[in-house]
């Protein structure tokens, strides 16, 4: 890959995680029981928001795995153990997204509310990504697996 779209791709990265950063911040002020409430409520109050900040780690330890992912890309160095290793945290950072989304939707689905339908949409959304993430970088990983034990052993720096 060469390096100038490399380092598109981690602007895009950065600027996508900063997006995303502020969305989460920003989204709860909008929410019809949050009009008149103080911070203090609508941060630390509601069960469900913790939930998603901390189902949120994972998502932004992704972004950073594929941020220095892509560095290895761009100094053409995909074939090495620290990019399989990207690779192996984005996987599992995938597999634990997958499981936050759907204990959230579990979550909105028991719930008594009447208005359920933009909730279930963006976890079905979100989960659709996540699955993408995973399998998207397990194929990688293997991938990439193969092409370290391909090199001979005088390249190998296992």
């Amino acid at each position: 890959m060469q390096r100038i779209v490399a380092t598109f791709l981690r602007s895009v990265v950065v600027l996508f995680g900063l997006g995303v950063f502020v969305f989460m911040l920003w989204e709860p002020h909008l929410e019809g029981r949050n009009a008149h409430a103080t911070p203090f409520e609508i941060y630390f109050a509601d069960p469900f928001l913790a939930y998603a900040y901390v189902a949120s780690i994972p998502f932004f330890a992704v972004l950073y795995r594929t941020f220095e992912w892509l560095g290895y890309a761009g100094r053409n160095d995909l074939f090495s153990p620290a990019a399989f290793q990207a690779l192996t945290t984005i996987k599992h950072c995938g597999m634990s997204l997958i499981v936050f989304v759907v204990g959230g939707q579990l979550i909105i689905l028991l719930q008594e509310s009447d208005d359920r339908a933009g909730g279930v949409m963006m976890g079905l959304l979100a989960l659709l990504v996540s699955v993408m993430i995973t399998a998207m970088s397990t194929i990688s990983e293997s991938i990439v697996h193969r092409g370290i034990h391909a090199r001979p052993e005088s390249e190998a720096t296992f």
